[in-house]
């Protein structure tokens, strides 16, 4: 296959073509359902697929690489040309993606003088060693090369975040030396300011945005005139953030007529075709005047469910893009059965304090430190201290909090501070008294000026007005809860590992709720599907069916805040959003 841009024209194998692709995060979707995505692309009109590609899941540690699993990029992109789609790569190194930290690793903030998305030469070395080891994956499926691979992107919609040009041109020679030879791409905002300050010389620039298509198109069309027409993330419905009044929606009719308009005016990429799930802790957030985290779901309300139903919107998508294709559609593949399980008892438990020296060994700090300062990028942290003298209704003050703490005297929670609330809550104490600050990590900020924010304790600790020194801290990233120790006692405190097993001689995907649970995170035999919070809108957990086992199942969940009643959860063959 050749593939070419020749003026303002898309061009394989010597006929020009539209691009009609649909966005699928392969880290988003698990290995087993990709070929099913691929069809169902196919059966609605598609002949592309589009992936952005999550640097801090590849390298979670500095030089150490993986892309096994739902990070096998190559074996995505191998899939996707069995089943006759091109694939457009957005390597990135930055994503945004309501992903954490953008994509970007959060060991990159551990580094003294670091600055993110400029020439700045420590973040040039490490997004450079990054890009050597992808596109030693990606080079050989490039269409140039005999594969799928069509278009690379660079950067991803800097025209929204800074002016650093050397950078962005450093970027595509970068690229183009690590032997990338198909066409690159920018995408940005439509604005003129965001197409030129986005903009690099010899790349393609493409749009981002989810209506009025000719309104949207003017200050592209003043500027490149002569090129393509493409809507790189053409979105179809939105993100949901913890406490948001309901699961945002949009509709059906409307987005079918946005991609009538914009497949008239030239190329697209659905955003999202299925958007997948923020599994684990990887969940990104907003942060202007209020931190606002994701939550686990990224369904989106896109054109597939999370779980990868068929949704009205790609019925009423397929009927429109029918008009532009000569040849007839696939049938479409059938929806994959969901399991209700039913209630599950979880059975033993172990409490956060007598779990702490299993999970972590204590490192001694003069003050407590962010968490990136002691080697960890995910999870939870535990400052604590052993008080010197009495303390009656004193203020315990934090200048900087990334980003929930719940704060305990020996096994007692006495105040929970939110980064969104007041950074401080009053304590009394006796001498001999523990003091233990339970920090949790909500997700990084994806986009914008606050990306660099610190996690746990970032700033000055004061407890009635003064420094207080030596504290023991836990790192807890909880990925090893293999450690515990589960007993039937009941802990004293309101943070709590509770465990329960079913057995099933069926693995079929299935929803997870947890109406007597509060706030926390599930396991399923070690793998962590992601966040729960009892504020919603998001109700239920999505559990592929490729995590399940015939025979027996463990589920583990972590409880910050208490429960509300019976330790249950409950397996449905329906999802709840809200």
């Amino acid at each position: 296959m050749t593939f070419q841009i020749v003026d303002n024209k898309f061009v394989k194998d010597d006929k020009e073509i539209k691009l009609i692709s649909g966005a699928v995060h392969y880290f988003r979707n698990m290995p087993d359902t990709w070929t099913d995505i691929f069809k169902k692309l196919r059966a609605i009109g598609c002949n592309c697929v589009e992936t952005y590609c999550a640097w801090n899941l590849h390298e979670k540690h500095p030089g150490k690489f993986d892309f096994e699993g739902n990070l096998n990029i190559a074996e995505f992109v191998k899939k996707a040309q069995e089943e006759g789609l091109m694939v457009i790569v957005r390597p990135g190194p930055y994503i945004c993606a309501e992903w954490e930290f953008g994509g970007l690793p959060w060991w990159i903030q551990a580094e003294d003088d670091m600055e993110i998305r400029c020439s700045n030469p420590k973040y040039i070395k490490y997004f450079d060693r990054y890009l050597d080891k992808l596109f030693d994956e990606i080079r050989p499926l490039l269409c140039t090369n005999g594969g799928p691979v069509i278009m690379l992107q660079c950067e991803n919609e800097y025209g929204y975040y800074g002016d650093d040009k050397e950078y962005l041109k450093y970027l595509k020679e970068s690229y183009i030396n690590k032997g990338i030879d198909v066409p690159l791409f920018t995408s940005d905002g439509t604005s003129r300011d965001n197409l030129l300050d986005g903009a690099i010389d010899g790349c393609m620039a493409t749009l981002n945005f989810g209506s009025r298509v000719e309104e949207n198109f003017r200050a592209h069309d003043e500027l490149y005139p002569n090129q393509p027409k493409m809507c790189m993330e053409m979105w179809n419905g939105w993100f949901d953030a913890w406490g948001d009044e309901k699961h945002h929606t949009t509709s059906a009719e409307d987005y079918a007529k946005v991609v009538d308009d914009m497949l008239k005016r030239g190329s697209l990429n659905m955003y999202m075709f299925i958007g997948g799930t923020n599994f684990g802790f990887m969940s990104g957030a907003n942060h202007y005047e209020k931190f606002a985290p994701d939550v686990t779901s990224y369904d989106y309300d896109a054109i597939l469910s999370e779980c990868g139903d068929v949704t009205p919107k790609y019925h009423a998508v397929r009927q429109v893009i029918s008009k532009y294709i000569e040849d007839e559609l696939p049938e479409i593949p059938a929806n994959r059965p969901k399991k209700a399980y039913g209630k599950v008892e979880l059975t033993e438990q172990t409490g956060i304090f007598e779990s702490l020296d299993r999970l972590s060994t204590p490192i001694h700090s003069d003050v407590p430190q962010c968490m990136e300062k002691y080697g960890q990028g995910y999870g939870y942290i535990a400052y604590q201290t052993t008080l010197n003298r009495d303390y009656k209704d004193v203020k315990l003050s934090f200048e900087s909090l990334g980003d929930r703490a719940q704060v305990y005297i020996n096994k007692e929670l006495v105040g929970i501070v939110y980064i969104n609330d007041s950074l401080e809550v009053n304590v009394s104490a006796k001498a001999g008294d523990v003091l233990t600050i339970l920090c949790e990590n909500m997700g990084r900020a994806n986009f914008g000026s606050k990306m660099m924010r610190k996690k746990g304790i970032a700033g000055r600790l004061l407890l009635g007005g003064k420094i207080h020194f030596n504290w023991n801290v836990y790192t807890l990233p909880m990925d090893n809860l293999e450690k515990l120790v589960y007993t039937t006692n009941k802990p004293e405190e309101k943070s709590v590992f509770y465990k329960g097993q079913f057995e099933t001689d069926q693995c079929i995907d299935t929803f997870i709720r947890l109406d007597n649970f509060t706030k926390g995170f599930v396991v399923i035999n070690g793998f962590n599907i992601g966040r729960y919070w009892e504020i919603g809108p998001q109700k239920t957990l999505y559990i592929p069916a490729s995590l399940l086992k015939k025979g027996l199942n463990t589920i583990e969940v972590f409880e910050s805040d208490g429960i509300k009643g019976r330790p249950y959860v409950e397996f449905t063959d329906t999802p709840e959003l809200g």
